[in-house]
């Protein structure tokens, strides 16, 4: 890495790197080694107001300056990534074991591309002219909300922190950001090229800690909204927290969402869009299509076929970038997944392909495929976060859609088919916010993504973020005079 690509310190406050060692500390892992690779510290209380009230000062100037002049200090930050992006790529995969051949394509770039969309739709942040009669009219202002608060997951740290800050920033709003204390390094660095971009210090400050740091956060008073990525459970308890004290939410959460393989869909696209509903990033995407229901007649080519595919699986140091199937990101999770291979081994599910964990330092498991899976399995119900696949057999689309949507969650949903019609009905009656038809787990920052049911509340990315960072202000001008009845 090049000179001062890591960052030098646990937090960013109002523009500058700050340390205070009195915080819990928070060991840093690369997972392909299971080496520490840094010691930071946890905000303390003194560190979390510092940030609250830079940010505080920092979105007065910033609400002050036109949309344009922000979004030109976005496309700034935007155009720094894109620069940097082969450094901030090796820190992301240092950070979440991820291999450099996915992080140098999918982490900082959708971060970059995230700052670059919201950069260009600053300026068109506007409200509208309503007649009401006789001459009168209403206009609405879209108003920033004020403090922002963002916390982390440790799978995108890069990408979240940016999802997160753009449609913030964008909209005139500060940010304070608490990375997952599994992945707390590429945040510092978004936060340190947004200043060096022209953002006011304090305008996006990061502080490190575990959930009491996020409790802190939630509940201080300069908060006016609560955006979080993260587990069901978890999610619960930070909406509500924020709901306690009417604050703004969007939550991002998790999902165990619905793959629908047809017995007409073209098999190679069938299997590469499953490969990338459960194996990119190790498994570890909140997103992913972790329930294939593949059509009985095309369940045994699709798993021979998928089979022959994972023996091209390279599995190795996640810095060479022939690598393409990296380790966990940590070693509870690695656990987890573990415990959850038991699962279905005991509930009787058949081990096609992979399940053992890979011996030595680092947290890395096979790519893992069961078959002969039903719905009331373990498996099949709960979120994994791991490269475990449950492949259910289906006959009908009636049977396969009422099965697809008994389930809590309701993040995304796919089908692959050559019958467009069946795909457009199918998809219609799935209940899933992000959705696909032959293809899985594309999110251009274009489109929105967000998840129903459990699996969230609002939306990140596209136009439709713009309202979950801003609230209308509707004023009122009479033309004439006012009637009064006395």
């Amino acid at each position: 890495m090049t000179h001062n690509a890591q960052p030098t310190a646990s937090h960013f406050v109002d523009g500058t790197y700050v340390e205070d060692a009195s915080g819990t500390e928070l060991p840093v892992i690369y997972p392909a080694t299971g080496e520490q690779i840094a010691m930071l510290h946890s905000a303390t209380p003194a560190i979390v107001e510092r940030a609250m009230q830079s940010a505080q000062r920092a979105q007065i100037e910033w609400s002050a300056m036109t949309g344009t002049e922000r979004g030109r200090v976005l496309r700034r930050a935007a155009d720094i990534i894109r620069d940097r992006n082969r450094d901030l790529s090796v820190l992301e995969t240092l950070d979440t074991g991820k291999p450099l051949q996915e992080t140098l394509v999918a982490d900082a770039t959708s971060g970059a591309d995230a700052l670059e969309y919201f950069g260009g739709l600053a300026g068109a942040v506007t409200g509208e002219y309503i007649p009401v009669g006789n001459g009168d009219f209403v206009y609405t202002v879209r108003e920033p909300l004020g403090v922002c608060v963002g916390i982390g997951a440790w799978n995108y740290p890069t990408q979240i922190a940016c999802w997160k800050a753009a449609p913030a920033l964008a909209c005139g709003n500060a940010m304070v950001f608490k990375p997952s204390e599994v992945t707390p390094l590429c945040a510092l660095k978004i936060a340190e090229i947004l200043v060096e971009a022209g953002a006011p210090p304090g305008l996006f400050n990061v502080v490190q800690g575990l959930g009491d740091v996020g409790a802190a956060l939630v509940s201080h008073e300069a908060t006016a909204k609560v955006s979080l990525t993260g587990s069901v459970p978890t999610g619960k308890k930070v909406a509500s927290a924020a709901a306690a004290e009417l604050k703004h939410i969007t939550m991002e959460l998790g999902g165990k969402s619905p793959l629908i393989i047809f017995e007409d869909a073209d098999l190679e696209n069938a299997v590469s869009g499953a490969i990338n509903a459960n194996f990119y990033s190790s498994g570890q995407v909140c997103s992913n299509g972790t329930r294939v229901f593949v059509h009985r007649s095309l369940r045994d080519a699709f798993v021979a076929r998928l089979t022959e595919r994972l023996g091209n699986v390279v599995m190795g140091n996640p810095l060479d970038e022939a690598t393409n199937f990296g380790p966990i990101s940590n070693a509870a999770q690695l656990g987890i997944i573990e415990s959850y291979i038991e699962k279905g081994l005991m509930e009787g599910a058949t081990l096609a392909y992979g399940g053992s964990r890979i011996a030595g330092d680092g947290y890395y498991i096979e790519p893992t495929v069961f078959t002969d899976v039903t719905d009331a399995m373990t498996i099949a119900r709960e979120e994994i976060f791991g490269p475990v696949m449950c492949v259910l057999d289906f006959d009908t689309e009636d049977e396969v859609l009422a099965r697809a949507n008994d389930t809590e969650f309701g993040l995304a949903a796919g089908v692959f088919t050559r019958d467009l019609a069946r795909a457009h009905r199918v998809i219609g009656a799935i209940k899933a916010g992000s959705c696909y038809v032959n293809t899985y787990n594309l999110t251009p920052v274009e489109a929105p993504f967000g998840g129903s049911k459990s699996s969230g509340i609002g939306r990140e990315n596209s136009k439709e973020a713009i309202g979950h960072y801003s609230e209308v202000k509707a004023v009122y001008v009479a033309a004439g005079d006012v009637e009064a009845p006395f």
